[in-house]
């Protein structure tokens, strides 16, 4: 499996950028997905999830209501909208697939991981 991340760039806080990230090789339909960011220095954070249904959905308490994770199955996408984007938000953005019985926050249920997408936000 391959997971392309894309849609980062420079954007003014306030601002609002839509990461979207396309997986090959299988369908990721069965399973839950999430994204992860990582700031320079700093370790690598839970951001948001998304169960294999699109019924439930997880976020960091410092994106929540700001940020909305959603899916589309039949392209086999994950996006991820960001409203009101603060400087620290700024970070490389990865995307992952959810594969182990662990807490949606915790990486080590995720099998797949995208190469990761850099957001950056200018005061």
């Amino acid at each position: 499996v391959q997971l392309q991340a894309s849609g980062g760039g420079l954007v003014q806080a306030g601002g609002s950028l839509r990461l979207s990230c396309a997986a090959s090789g299988r369908t990721f339909s069965r399973n839950p997905v999430g994204w992860f960011r990582q700031a320079p220095g700093k370790a690598r954070e839970f951001v948001a999830a998304l169960s294999a249904s699109g019924g439930s959905t997880y976020y960091a308490d410092s994106v929540k209501g700001r940020f909305t994770i959603s899916r589309d199955n039949a392209m086999n996408t994950v996006y991820l909208q960001m409203n009101s984007l603060k400087p620290e938000d700024t970070a490389v953005y990865y995307c992952a697939i959810r594969g182990a019985n662990y807490p949606y926050a915790d990486p080590r249920g995720y099998d797949y991981w995208g190469q990761g997408t850099l957001v950056t936000v200018s005061s």
